[in-house]
């Protein structure tokens, strides 16, 4: 049953505020000019959204608080938390919702002010086990990543490729917050924030707003972009603290994109482009395992010698990522719109030629949730 969503709903604008120089704004005017932008980008009257799907660390009732900001009267709201991956998971509700027809023009938004705004620890990311003074969200990513070292034998150069390949991308993205040249021996030798993660190890803390547009499909070609088609998505999580992880080195992201594969009817062998929630550096090799791009134990080799880097095999965060274009606390909506934008074919230097199907992984709290979605152009349907 599930199934039948494939390619049943499709993405027909995408909005993206700048990244820095906001100072001043508040989350919500963030936001409003990502969804600006993205009604310009579909061509829309506001007053056409019926479904809103959004979530933050700022507020409990955002879908409430959106509707009124933009004067909506939607018929369906979701604002289902689930951290970073919270936008992907909109999109898959969205998708549904879509399908039943409970609402016609679906929007998903974030705004933040994390970096220039007055930032307080986020409820959700308080556990018992604050007890022993974890500096969280980077001390349980760190565990992950030396257990991943210890069983596996990655090293603390393999995690800076990771790094250094996302570097590389953010220098061909004029919108990328960090676009200076970098190297493994300068990741390595970073300041150490918690060991093995150093500075450069860690995602920014940056300022920006983000929206999307989604549609049923047979309405997805009456807009003046290409459609931007939903083919499969899975959702899992196995754990909320780090301490119940099953395993440190296997996250849920292994059944999610199972998931999304079956339902695209596709492979990893077949994706141009990936895009993956990329908060530390250790999540990239993680994700890539997990997602079937590599065995297990396997990425620290895979990331190596520029294979994820511009002119690799597998173009991976083609924006930059988290770690050198953007990151305002929840990030999954923006990883969606690099893939959207890179099968529209919009991205200029760092577009990759003739991508038609794009994977996203979405990654929320301590590794814990995990949403996969694959897109794919018109041709993949």
């Amino acid at each position: 049953m599930v199934a039948s969503i494939r390619g049943s709903s499709a993405v027909v604008g995408v909005g993206l505020t700048n990244f820095h120089g906001l100072p001043g704004m508040n989350h919500m005017e963030i936001m409003a000019q990502a969804v600006e932008k993205a009604i310009a980008d579909a061509g829309i009257h506001k007053n056409e959204i019926d479904g809103i799907f959004s979530a933050n660390f700022v507020e409990l009732l955002t879908p409430l608080t959106i509707a009124e900001y933009f004067g909506l009267n939607p018929t369906f709201m979701d604002g289902t938390n689930t951290g970073g991956s919270v936008f992907v998971n909109s999109m898959q509700s969205a998708a549904a919702a879509l399908h039943l027809g409970l609402c016609n023009v679906a929007l998903i938004c974030y705004g933040s002010n994390s970096a220039t705004g007055k930032f307080t620890h986020p409820p959700a990311m308080r556990t018992v086990e604050d007890v022993y003074k974890p500096r969280n969200p980077i001390s349980p990513y760190a565990l992950a990543a030396n257990r991943h070292m210890h069983e596996f034998g990655t090293t603390k150069e393999q995690l800076a490729e990771v790094a250094v390949s996302a570097r590389q991308w953010a220098q061909l993205n004029p919108a990328a917050t960090m676009r200076d040249p970098l190297t493994i021996e300068e990741v390595v030798n970073a300041r150490m924030i918690v060991d093995p993660l150093g500075l450069l190890d860690c995602c920014l803390v940056s300022d920006g707003g983000a929206a999307m547009i989604m549609v049923r499909s047979d309405r997805a070609k009456d807009f003046p972009k290409p459609p931007v088609y939903m083919l499969g998505v899975g959702s899992r999580t196995d754990h909320n603290i780090i301490s119940a992880m099953p395993d440190l080195t296997v996250t849920p992201a292994r059944e999610a994109a199972a998931a999304a594969f079956a339902m695209a009817g596709v492979t990893p062998a077949d994706i141009d482009v990936v895009e993956l929630y990329d908060a530390f550096t250790i999540n990239t090799i993680l994700f890539l395992e997990d997602m079937g791009f590599c065995d297990k134990g396997e990425g620290g080799n895979f990331v190596s010698n520029g294979n994820i880097a511009p002119g690799g095999s597998l173009p991976v965060n083609t924006n930059g990522g988290g770690l050198s274009c953007v990151h305002p606390g929840m990030y999954g909506m923006f990883l969606m719109i690099e893939a959207v934008q890179q099968l529209r074919g919009e991205c200029g230097d760092r577009q990759v030629k003739g991508a038609k199907l794009a994977a996203c992984n979405g990654n929320g709290g301590f590794l814990a949730s995990q949403v996969t979605a694959i897109f794919g152009t018109e041709e993949t349907l």
